[in-house]
């Protein structure tokens, strides 16, 4: 191939059964995703996983820590920063399904990456979250034993809202049997925390420069998904995570959604304003 774009080999016939009616497209979740950066001497680098090649959806893709919303992230949790309201306007939605999305980019970037946005106050953020207790709660959120909101009461923790900045939005393809509507946020490792790989989805991690990760992909190392290595690209011109996150309340976040249609005899799959993504596949063949 190419480059690492990550494109299922079912996806031809799918196309060709949703054009014709056959196929009746799945409702997408509701999922968030975080882009966890940390600054370097070389700039900031973003924290990335790889996806166990056994996984159903993206098997061997590099991805960024999230998963989808857990029903109970609309409980009532307690909260610092920016109001329900505000994110409810930010990301297009009413104030109980912002509170959810949000409460999904924390709660999985702990289950995933072992790191909390969140504090005993509005203004501060717990330290080293490593620990037989502090393992014991991620497990639990993991089994959904407990929900978010249960765990960070008992700790006596606010959700930092206020630390996570709205980036992108992007739903997967209306032919794909596993769909969802995914929200990516921007955060800045806290200071005294460290990541880990703690998902079980995951057999690596890496902390590895935007630029860095988008030239292994162009050369077909790193196999990704198209909202990821668009959001690397999108990374890149920021020298800083405090930069990325101040540019953070400028970025649109009108869905991204692939569209397909027949043209010439051919298939032509695209995703509106991502070019680089186009494929043009033979009714009868591969991709090109």
């Amino acid at each position: 191939m190419a480059n690492g774009q990550w494109y299922p080999p079912e996806w031809p016939d799918r196309i060709r059964a949703l054009a014709d009616g056959s196929l009746t497209p799945v409702a997408p979740k509701r999922a968030a995703t975080v882009m966890l950066l940390r600054d370097t001497d070389a700039g900031p680098a973003v924290h990335m996983l790889r996806r166990r090649a056994s996984m159903a959806f993206a098997g061997g893709a590099y991805a960024y820590p999230g998963g989808g919303v857990d029903p109970r992230d609309e409980h009532p949790v307690r909260w610092a920063g920016p109001t329900r309201a505000w994110w409810a306007q930010r990301l297009g939605v009413d104030e109980a399904t912002a509170q959810a999305i949000v409460c999904a980019a924390v709660r999985e970037t702990y289950e995933e990456a072992g790191v909390l946005l969140a504090g005993p106050t509005d203004d501060s953020v717990v330290g080293d979250t490593t620990g037989e207790d502090w393992e014991a709660d991620r497990a639990a959120l993991v089994t959904r034993d407990v929900s978010f909101a249960e765990f960070l009461d008992r700790r006596g923790l606010s959700l930092r809202s206020d630390l996570l900045g709205a980036w992108t939005r992007w739903i997967t393809p209306e032919f794909e049997p596993r769909r969802y509507d995914t929200w990516f946020f921007v955060a800045a490792l806290p200071k005294g925390q460290r990541t880990r790989n703690a998902s079980t989805e995951a057999d690596r991690t890496v902390w590895i420069r935007p630029a860095d990760a988008a030239a292994s992909y162009d050369k077909g190392e790193l196999l990704m998904m198209p909202p990821t290595i668009a959001t690397l690209r999108q990374l890149t011109p920021y020298d800083s995570a405090a930069e990325a996150l101040a540019g953070a309340p400028d970025r649109d976040l009108t869905p991204v959604l692939a569209q397909a249609r027949l043209e010439d005899g051919e298939i032509v799959l695209s995703w509106p304003g991502h070019d680089e993504f186009t494929k043009h596949i033979p009714t009868g063949g591969a991709p090109a």
